[in-house]
């Protein structure tokens, strides 16, 4: 190792301990390195190197899905989701906590980023929760938890960057991720019901075949968006880039058709589209120029060396990898992680022969579980904001859903089958 990427690493460490936004962290010390080093020729094509991240056609996917996410978000659809969700389940113990859970993998087959999922459902379910008699910190807590379906359930902004990243099918990461993300909802079934029988969840009234019947027919056309979705990616109609923009549409026609969404609402959301979207393309930005650093300085040939020298065997390679990205989850944003470490691991898969859309869902799950941890969990810091309880009080509420969380983890990562079984239904 250089002195000058000593010096690199430090200045990285100390810019994140005093709370500099990760994106700012990773352009300042990328052009601190450049110009520790003399490498003025380099400077020059520093807006060059940043443009050539995001000339990339799958990235328009990322703030089409956006603005479909706003749009269904004005348009109602969330609270005639919890609504279906209640009248289905709600008669059961604890059966608000399932509710939260079931209407988050509802969500996620529409939004596809889980720090919006888990900002809209705190406004809703935290309070509703408490209510009923729940505690506000295990009621915060269930919703971050199932908040994170949001990146594994298609469509997903993360498959979108990886796929983008390691040339992978987006339709078929957005294909493994069903399975996945059905998993991780089924766990975190279970931890509520094995709570329910100790704490005594209250329950509500069962609802009226006729009141589940209308909840149905209210709720059938947002439930049509992720299956028109998956159908026109599968069927070869769309590109999973061209499938937001009819996620688009769809979302407003809906949208109006419920007499929700107005035009006064479209300046606000498109204002929302634009922030949230050029926050994401300067991180993908910043962490493109990071990368060519890490490239420069052969990095990833180093940490391949690395891991050959410990082990030649894929099982063992995925569980230091594993590891790895939940120890970096702990600091790093998800997709900055993804960003920047997804072209360290990449040239690994051919030589541990791992299939890149299996290790896409197992980077992503990695990555979003580390929302729940701290110190940098963002998941955390904003359902904290949004449902007003200390960190110490939701990181200890939090914790059966991690542990369940990382079971599940490691069984994906060892059943390859259950991520690839849906993508090969439709290999030709």
């Amino acid at each position: 190792m250089t002195i000058h990427l000593l010096a690199t690493i430090i200045i990285f460490i100390l810019l994140l301990i005093i709370g500099i936004p990760i994106s700012l962290v990773l352009a300042i010390i990328s052009l601190a390195y450049l110009i520790l080093t003399d490498s003025v020729a380099v400077l020059g094509s520093v807006p060059q190197k940043m443009f050539s991240g995001l000339d990339n056609f799958g990235l328009l996917a990322i703030p089409l899905f956006m603005l479909a996410g706003e749009l269904m978000n004005f348009g109602g659809i969330t609270t005639r989701l919890i609504t279906f969700a209640k009248v289905l389940i709600g008669h059961f113990r604890g059966g608000l906590a399932y509710v939260s859970i079931i209407a988050n993998m509802f969500l996620a087959s529409i939004l596809g980023s889980a720090n919006a999922q888990a900002a809209m459902m705190s406004k809703v379910m935290v309070p509703e929760m408490e209510k009923e008699g729940y505690s506000r910190s295990f009621s915060a807590a269930l919703t971050l938890a199932s908040s994170i379906v949001a990146p594994v359930i298609p469509p997903s902004m993360l498959f979108i960057i990886y796929g983008t990243l390691t040339g992978a099918s987006i339709g078929d990461l957005f294909m493994a991720g069903i399975i996945p993300g059905i998993l991780l909802g089924i766990g975190f079934i279970a931890v509520i019901g094995f709570m329910s029988v100790k704490e005594q969840f209250p329950k509500s009234e069962r609802g009226t075949l006729r009141s589940m019947l209308k909840s149905f027919l209210s709720v059938l056309p947002a439930l049509l968006i992720p299956f028109i979705i998956i159908y026109g990616i599968l069927s070869g109609v769309f590109t999973p880039t061209e499938s937001a923009a009819v996620a688009c549409i769809i979302a407003v026609i809906i949208g109006f058709a419920y007499k929700e969404l107005k035009v006064g609402h479209l300046p606000e959301i498109l204002l929302n589209t634009v922030v949230n979207t050029a926050t994401i393309t300067f991180l993908i930005v910043t962490a493109n120029l990071f990368g060519y650093i890490i490239a420069y300085e052969q990095i990833p040939q180093l940490i391949a060396n690395s891991m050959l020298s410990l082990s030649d065997n894929p099982l063992v390679f995925l569980l230091l990898v594993n590891i790895l990205l939940l120890l970096l989850g702990t600091v790093l944003d998800g997709i900055a992680a993804l960003i920047i470490l997804v072209p360290v691991f990449a040239p690994l898969l051919t030589t541990y022969q791992i299939d890149p859309v299996h290790f896409g869902v197992i980077v992503t799950i990695n990555l979003t579980i580390g929302l729940l941890t701290p110190p940098v969990g963002t998941g955390l810091f904003i359902v904290s904001s949004v449902a007003k309880v200390k960190i110490e009080d939701l990181v200890k509420a939090i914790i059966p859903f991690l542990l369940t969380a990382i079971v599940l983890l490691l069984v994906i990562t060892y059943w390859k089958d259950a991520v690839l079984w849906i993508p090969s239904l439709y290999e030709p």
